[in-house]
This record gives C-alpha cells, structure tokens and sequence, in this order.
C-alpha cells in the first residue's frame, strides 16, 4: 500500500497543478541490536522480491548517508533509496482537487447525522444541511469512526481507539538540513527524525501512552491537545542520544494530537458484515498518509468490481467481531498497541491485553496443568504444555528468532501423538448448524459449497465456500447430521466472515434456519493410535476402522454423557477423534479421558504439536495458506471439489476455465536441506522461494517436522517469465525440475519441493546427516 501511495503522490503534482511538498528522501531503518538487524534483514529481503529497493547497510555508510546521526552504539541498518515526504494537507487537497475535477461533490462544515439503512441497504446520509441519497458510504472518520458507525439505525461496529500522539518542531539548524536530508526511524529509540524545513520534526511511540475520548465525547474538530513535556522527556531524550548537536538548537513547539490505533495494529477495511454498501476505512495507527493511497485504491476496487485485486484478509473489518468493540478493551488494547508499533516483534508474540475474554469450559484445568496460552479471535488456545520441572520464566521471556525454548517440549507433544494418545482443546473453532423443513438446506448448501454434500447421513466432507473467481471465502469441514440438518466446522477468525458469506448469499424467503453454536460445543481432538482404545473404553462400542470409516460422525455417549458428537478427524493427517462435547458436560467428558487414557499414557497437547503435525503432512489451513485468492486446483484439491458432477456452485466456471488454461501458482511443500535447526534461523512465514536463483513466491507456513528432523514450509510456486516477469502456467513437472533456495533474512537455504506428503517417515531415529531427502517418495 505504502509503495502505491509513493507512487500516486509522485504523479498528483503534475495531475493537479497542486504542490504537494513531494521530495524523495529516502529512509534509514537503524539497527541497534543484533535482533532488530535480522528483523530489518526479514523485510529487506521481502522488499526486494516485490520491486521495492532496499539494502542493509553499515553504521558507517548510515553517517554518510546522515553526517548528524550519533552512529556508535548501532550495528546495522537498512536505506530503503526511494521512500518520500509529503504535506499531509497538501495531498488531501490534490486528491480533493482531482475529484472534484472528476465530478465528484463536496460539501465543507457538513456534519452527519446518521447513516440510513433500508431491509440490510444503505440508502441515505442524514447530515444537518438535509439528506443524501447514496447506495454506499464510506465511513473514513478517523477517531470519530466508532461513533459514526454506532450512530446508525443498524449499528456497525468499527474497534479503534484516540491516543494523544506527539511530535517536535524545531527552528532551522544553523546550516540548514537539506531537503533531501532521509528520514530516520530509530525504533528502538522509539522515534522518527525527518526534515521540516531545514529543522527537525521528531515523534515517536512512547511505552506509556494516554488514551482519550473513552467516554466519547470527541472533540468537534480536529484540534491540537495541551502540550506536555514531563510526558515527552524520553522520546526527546533518545533524540538528543541520536542528534547530540540539537543540544543547542530552538524548539518552535511540541504538537499533540490524537491519533487512532487498532486491537491488532493494522487498519480496518472492507465492507460491514450486518450492512450491505457500508464500507470503512479508518484506523491507520498513525500510517494513513502512508498507507492511504493504497488502501483508497483497494476499497476503490472492492466496491466496484466486489473484491480488492490482492489478499487482504487481514485488513478487513470481518476479521473482528462485536467483542473487540468493549471500550474497556480498546482503551486497555491500544495503550499496548501504540508502543508494540516500534517493539521488536519476533515469531509467535501475543497481546498481553484484553486476554481471557473466551475461554473453554476446561480453561482452568489445563492451566493448572502447565497450558501456556495464545489468543485466536479473542478465544484462548494451549500452545503447549509446560511440564513441571521445566522453568517457566526463561519460557516466556524467551522471545527468539531462532530455535525457540519450547522445542523439546513440543517435540515430546508430537511424539505423544504419534505413538500413545494426545488431547488439544479446540474448542475455538467456529460452529454452525443449517437446519430447513424440507430440502432446502440440501439445495442452498450445494449451491454455496464445491464439494458434494448430498452424502450419506453421518459422513463428513471437506469443502469450501468459493468467491466467483474460484477463491476460497472460506475451508470447512461439513457433517451431515441428519437429511435436513448439517454441522458446519471453521477456522476460527472466520466467525464472522462466514456468517456474512452464508447470510448474503442464502435466499432470503427461505425457511432455513442458519444457528452459530460455536459456544454450545467444547471440541477435544483426541490424536494418535490409542485415541481409539481410549473411546471404545469410554463408550463401550467398537471404535476400529471396520466400526467407524474415517470421515464419520456419530452421536455416542462418552462416559457418563450422552449425545456427544464424535468424528473420525483431526485436521492433521494423523489418526484419531474429534469430540464435540455440549458444554456442561465438558469437565466431565475431559476427566474421563484423562483417566481411562492414563494406561495409555495420554497427555495434553496444544496448537503448536498441531502446527508441526499438520504442516508435515501438507494440511493447508486457511488464513496461511490459502484465502479468497486461492483456488482448490491451486493447492492440490481437486477432488475436493464436484466439478464432473454437472451441479452447479459458486465459482464453477472459474474453476472450469482455470482446469482447461492451467494454474498459474502451485501450493508446494519444501524440506529445508542444509539448515541447521540449533544454529540457523528459522523460517516462519513469508521467506521469498527462489527457483533456479529466479524468484518464484513466497512462504505461506513453516514448522519443524520432529519426524523428518527438518524444517517444513509451505508455499506457492509461480512461474515469471524471464523475459517480461508475466506469469505462464505452473505444471507439476516444473515445479519437480527447479531447484529450491528459500530466504531467510538475506540467507539462502536449499530446499527439496514436494507436491505430496512425504510418507516413508523414520520409524528409529537416524542422523541427520545420513538421512538422503531424495529416498524419500511422495505418494
């Protein structure tokens, strides 16, 4: 977004006829610690695979590049050559100038009332001059943005949160700074340092920030705050550290305005899930002016063509739902948001704040036993246990670009679920039933899903709601409980996303009955090869193969309670149950388990085993791997999908045309060769893939499989011509004909591609070194 926004501010001035105080400065990244320097090696080498210049350079070349900068306590830093400054309002008046140019109207010192909303439609703007028409509004208000959007007659709930933000101005230095002088962020210093005309102007994300407007009563209009230097005194001390020459110099003012910040620090986009045409674009944590011309050109194309042209799952208002709007949690949320923005973020950090909101009925049990925890859609999830010997300090402020604290711990998890029985909580899981009188939850749902549902009572099926264009809305696991009655499993984050998909697009006179039981159920995913013997002791019923196919679901009693859902999956590959348990009877069910499972040393597992089991067997979860962009043909799940059947559904004839031309991107799975797991750094996600030293995609997922003893990371593999860098088809012979390098922060690692599981697994240990990748078979 920033690097579009670069370019449009570029080219306005000569649109327009309007200055914008456009002057390519270029920026300097610095580094004053060896973590913070991999953390800028991580994005300088995504940002050179997506065309935007940028190195890693030395202390000494950031003098050159800044003779003022105080460089001695740095080791590193990274130049990105051609970023730029503007005037704020300069660009909003160029950008105001074309469209109005363009026929746009604009009406100045008009307030809005409210929004008006018709059967689900915006239909008007009530504002104090009298009302507009309009099927679409916009909702780009800023720190007012929550107050508009609960203003209406159909609520919209927008989580953002004011902060005060401050920033220095300074008199001209005596030899004034030169225009082209780069900006600096010393995040580690918590500021930024550019030029303003000849002087400095410098703010920064102090560690402690004041929250305002909870109550909101908002200001009118936008206006500076008071001052407060006591309050500013570190950000200008890390100054003077940085630019001990400014020791001397005049300060014009301290300026103090609120600024609006997200529970996740990134912005909120998208269309409303409750209102069709209201669309929102606001909370930009302090970036807007960088991310705004990209991001208008995204929500410009989601309203007009009805999805943006990239993946941007994780800007849109969907991802939250209403328990993300809590003032208490958004005032807590963004006093740990706004210093987070310059924090050292490594792999797998969580939010500290508004924490043990959901919970799973068993939440305190498993505490008690050790569970260390991570948040998913406000819902607490085990990561992994911690035994008790193990000290728990060291774990968690072991934060680490590198081989991580918990790796024998969750080896120990995985080991469990591969030769005993493990159980995870997995209770976050969104829920649904879709129930109807007559056929009709059948036809609707054959219409929505790729996948045939028309099964058998009792059977499972993994399928997807696609967009038009074939892209996965959604990856679900459907059971059919009954003629008229279905069980619908989703990700997590999608609590929201899929009930919008499935409301739109269900008739609207119909007599289905659409319910979220996501609370209803406790889920245990009981995982490994004595899972079996622990149920049929439990319900004294026959739980092998011949009893209970794989992909079967069946309402048993489980110990003392009955009408227990159990389905033969685990969503990682390996075998076992998951047990949908109504809630009160989950501590009953859970303590049962335990107890029968100790002769068949059952222990308590979390996602983390999960992560490392599913991605060795090439399971691609969607929100990783794959999202609206993403078709089933692109990752392998062709026969996930009824497209011989004759029957039609959402995304058929994209599916069709994209079977007869050829994919052009392949979900591939790579085992890392030469990396060396106690002393390299470890892949996460995002790592650019190189095939044949060319650049061929990136990363989407990565864990360490403790079968194969190597890295595992999944990905897609594009096919850019040499010549013209335009994408041609991916087969599966040129995927097995390249040869792999995946980067990671500037370091290239090979790597064997598969378009299969690897299924000759080890049965005894063997050293790495003796282990040849290329015995191993895909299926």
């Amino acid at each position: 977004m920033a690097d579009y926004s670069n370019k449009l501010y570029h080219q306005l001035e000569q649109e327009t006829g309007i200055q914008t105080g456009y002057i390519r400065t270029g920026s300097v990244f610095l580094a004053q610690t060896q973590d913070r320097l991999i953390s800028l090696k991580r994005i300088n080498s995504r940002l050179n695979v997506i065309g935007i210049p940028s190195e890693i350079i030395s202390p000494k070349k950031v003098a050159e590049l800044h003779p003022l900068l105080n460089v001695h306590d740095l080791v590193g830093a990274m130049h990105v050559p051609e970023d730029a400054v503007v005037s704020s309002a300069d660009v909003a008046l160029a950008l105001a100038s074309a469209a109005s140019q363009n026929g746009v109207q604009i009406y100045d010192r008009t307030s809005i009332l409210h929004v008006m909303v018709k059967k689900g439609q915006v239909t008007a703007v009530e504002t104090d001059k009298g009302q507009i028409e309009c099927q679409y509004f916009v909702n780009c208000a800023g720190q007012w943005a929550y107050e508009l959007g609960l203003s209406n007659e159909e609520p919209v709930s927008i989580p953002l949160h004011a902060c005060e933000h401050f920033y220095l101005l300074t008199r001209p230095l005596e030899t004034p700074l030169r225009s082209n002088t780069p900006t600096v962020v010393d995040a580690d210093g918590r500021i930024f340092i550019r030029n303003w005309q000849g002087g400095i102007l410098s703010g920064g994300f102090e560690k402690n920030p004041k929250p305002i407007f909870t109550e909101g009563k908002n200001q009118l209009e936008i206006q500076n705050l008071q001052e407060d230097w006591d309050h500013f005194e570190p950000l200008l001390s890390s100054l003077l550290r940085r630019m001990p020459d400014l020791e001397t110099l005049e300060i014009l003012k301290l300026v103090n305005c609120p600024e609006t910040f997200t529970p996740d620090m990134r912005c909120i986009m998208g269309e409303s899930p409750s209102v069709q045409g209201y669309f929102v674009l606001a909370g930009m944590n302090s970036a807007g002016l960088s991310f705004g011309g990209g991001a208008g050109r995204y929500l410009a194309e989601w309203m007009v063509h009805g999805y943006p042209s990239e993946n941007i799952w994780e800007l849109d208002l969907k991802r939250f739902g209403a328990l993300q709007s809590s003032r208490t949690f958004l005032r807590h949320r963004v006093m740990e948001v706004m210093p987070l923005l310059y924090d050292l973020k490594v792999p797998r950090w969580d939010f500290q704040t508004g924490r043990q909101l959901r919970t799973s009925p068993l939440y305190d049990r498993l505490d008690a036993q050790g569970a260390r925890w991570m948040e998913k859609h406000g819902f607490e999830r085990p990561k992994y246990f911690v035994p008790p010997d193990k000290d728990l300090l060291a774990l968690e402020q072991s934060k680490t670009f590198y081989k991580p604290d918990w790796f024998d711990i969750v080896e120990s998890e995985v080991k469990c679920c591969k030769e005993a029985v493990c159980v995870i909580d997995m209770s976050s899981f969104t829920k649904f039933e879709i129930t109807s009188a007559g056929d009709q939850a059948l036809e609707v749902l054959q219409y929505l899903f790729s996948n045939d549902l028309d099964v058998p009572v009792g059977h499972i099926v993994h399928t997807g709601m696609l967009n038009q264009a074939g892209g996965y809305e959604n990856d679900c696991s459907i059971a059919r409980l009954g003629k008229r009655s279905f069980f619908m499993i989703s990700p997590t984050d999608q609590q929201v996303h899929c009930w919008a998909w499935l409301k739109k697009h269900m008739p609207e006179d119909s007599n289905l009955l659409l319910e979220d039981v996501t609370w209803k159920y406790t889920a245990l995913n009981l995982i490994g090869p004595r899972a079996v013997d622990v149920l049929s002791e439990l319900s004294y019923a026959p739980m092998t193969p011949d009893h209970f196919p794989s992909l079967f679901c069946k309402e048993m009693s489980v110990g003392y309670a009955n009408g227990i859902r159990v389905m033969s999956m685990t969503h990682t590959g390996e075998p076992g149950f998951m047990l949908y348990i109504p809630i009160e009877y989950a501590l009953h069910v859970y303590n049962e388990v335990m107890s029968v499972g100790q002769k068949y040393g059952i222990r308590n597992a979390g996602y983390y085993a999960l992560r490392s089991l599913r991605i060795e067997k090439f399971f691609a979860f969607w929100g990783q791997d794959l999202n609206t962009l993403t078709t089933p043909l692109e990752c392998g799940r062709e026969s996930w999908v009824k497209l011989e059947k004759g029957m039609d559904f959402i995304g058929r004839d994209a599916l069709l045309q994209q079977k007869q031309n050829g994919v052009y991107k392949r979900l591939t799975m790579f085992i890392l060769d030469d990396h060396d797991t106690d002393l390299d750094l470890w892949p996460w996600w995002g790592e650019p893939i190189y095939r044949n030293g060319q650049y061929a995609g990136k990363t989407t997922s990565s864990a360490y499989s403790y079968t194969l003893e190597r890295h595992v990371c999944l990905g897609f593999v594009h096919n850019f011509s040499e010549d013209t860098g335009e994408e041609q088809v991916v087969t599966a012979d040129f995927i097995n004909r390249g040869e792999y390098e995946i980067d990671i922060a500037g370091h290239r690692f090979q790597a064997k591609a598969k378009l299969y599981p690897v299924t000759s697994l080890f049965t005894h240990k063997r050293r790495k070194d003796d282990v040849e990748l290329s015995d191993l078979h895909g299926k």
